[in-house]
């Protein structure tokens, strides 16, 4: 019997946007269980560096409450980089005002921390599936809204 060896396909990347190294060695553990190549770092100063300099992540999983560029400017200087990145807003406090806002700069999911394995894998598939964004959608008042993850489990 010919046995044929298939390449799989390259590791999907996720980037892990979180000043809390607890927090990015958990995302890690949960996302490279998936099978997610995963990059971190502990700011979005950093975040957007790694970005223009050339990483393309399918998913960013961005903290809000960092110290210096917060996870609302990092979004922004993201998006402006490449409009369609798929970003999912990770944040210990369950707030709609930073919700509406993170919405309004393009964020697909908003996580509240602790994380949860499922809503992680539930929103990172959302993303994964769908379209990718397009330029004019992402502005104030824009239809695609970022969704708290428990609506996006019954949307499944």
């Amino acid at each position: 019997m010919l046995s044929i060896k298939r390449n799989p396909p390259p590791a999907t990347t996720v980037l892990v946007v979180d000043d809390a190294p607890a927090m990015q060695r958990y995302l890690r553990q949960w996302l490279e269980l998936d099978s997610y190549r995963v990059e971190t770092t502990g700011s979005g100063a950093e975040a957007v560096r790694l970005v223009r300099e050339g990483l393309n992540p399918a998913v960013v999983l961005l903290d809000l409450q960092m110290p210096g560029m917060d996870g609302l400017e990092t979004l922004r200087c993201l998006r402006k980089l490449r409009s369609s990145m798929k970003v999912i807003v990770c944040s210990g406090v369950d707030d709609p005002g930073q919700m509406r806002r993170a919405s309004a700069l393009g964020a697909q999911a908003y996580l509240t921390k602790p994380v949860q394995y499922l809503y992680l894998s539930a929103a990172i598939q959302q993303c994964l599936e769908a379209e990718p964004a397009r330029e004019g959608n992402m502005r104030e008042g824009s239809e695609d809204k970022a969704l708290p993850v428990s609506a996006l489990l019954a949307r499944s």
